[in-house]
């Protein structure tokens, strides 16, 4: 008969190594996070030093709008980041800090899909009413929309905290706990309100995004020319289009983690390598290295950066 001591000891030996294992893939993957980070950093500062170094480019506005986007997809990424290794080492900070640090990404998300929004209707008046262009699209009023853009991603994560607010005690903002939204979310109201938010946002977008599409090819097929700006501007709606859907990819995310928690071990860390990070790491690639003009001096500063190395 086995003794239930050396049993029991068998068993937890098992289990300190199946944690270290656990440990070291998680470490693993978060070096790998780093490297791709780091990765898109460096065509982020190419794009960067590209974008303030040439008049032309700071006065246009679709640049105006792509340098955007990548400055807000790094904020999200830096901090969503730093949320993941306080989730994955149960590291726990004051309430009220990590509903900033919660709060501040979750704009950032919702502030993407905006974004291609008005990217996508920037190429339609440039395609559509190419007379009215210069007068409608201006940096000024690329700034403004930006502005607008963050204050529609905001007045959600202001409604959840209303509703967070209300429904516990001020000690609770004396608490320290683990930065994770699920935390914060205290009743069914909460989320309610997030699901009709994400539903009508993305639906909102991608039916403009499908509209300007429908429009510019049209006038695209009357030039009957492939190599048409009308074509361009198409193609590159699609790709909108395309970065939509991989950022609506992030939604399964929230499922796998509710219902397959439990049967995978690195099931975090992946999605948010996967859904999160992978959709905005393509970006620098997807229009930056796309554009003509950017391809062009993206390959003067590499081979600059190169000589100075």
């Amino acid at each position: 008969m086995a003794n239930p001591t050396t049993l029991y000891s068998n068993i937890t030996q098992v289990s300190v190594y199946s944690s270290k294992n656990v440990e070291t893939v998680d470490l693993a993957l978060l070096i790998l996070l780093v490297l791709c980070f780091c990765f898109f950093l460096y065509f982020l500062t190419i794009i960067l030093c590209v974008y303030f170094t040439t008049a032309h480019i700071r006065e246009n506005t679709r640049y105006v709008l792509f340098v955007y986007m990548l400055i807000n997809d790094t904020l999200y990424l830096f901090l969503s980041f730093f949320l993941l290794v306080f989730n994955i080492y149960k590291i726990e900070l004051l309430v009220p800090l990590c509903i900033v640090l919660v709060i501040l990404p979750l704009t950032s998300f919702m502030a993407t899909p905006y974004n291609l929004a008005v990217m996508a209707l920037e190429r339609y008046v440039a395609i559509c009413y190419p007379l009215r262009h210069a007068e409608l699209c201006t940096p000024q009023r690329s700034h403004a929309a930006i502005a607008i853009i963050w204050a529609l991603g905001f007045l959600p994560c202001v409604a959840d905290f209303i509703a967070l607010s209300s429904s516990v005690g001020t000690n609770y903002f004396y608490l320290t706990g683990i930065c994770d939204r699920a935390t914060f979310i205290k009743t069914p109201v909460q989320n309610t309100m997030r699901f009709i938010n994400l539903v009508l946002s993305f639906t909102m977008v991608g039916l403009i995004i499908m509209y300007t599409y429908i429009r510019i090819m049209l006038i695209a097929r009357k030039l009957s020319s492939g190599k048409s700006s009308a074509f361009k501007a198409g193609k590159t709606v699609m790709l909108h289009a395309f970065q939509l859907l991989l950022c609506m990819t992030a939604f399964t995310s929230q499922f796998t983690e509710i219902y397959l928690k439990d049967y995978f071990a690195f099931l975090q860390i992946t999605n948010f390598l996967l859904f999160m990070c992978l959709p905005r790491f393509l970006s620098p690639f997807i229009y930056g290295i796309r554009d003509e003009v950017f391809r062009k001096y993206i390959i003067k500063w590499h081979s600059f950066a190169i000589t100075l190395g």
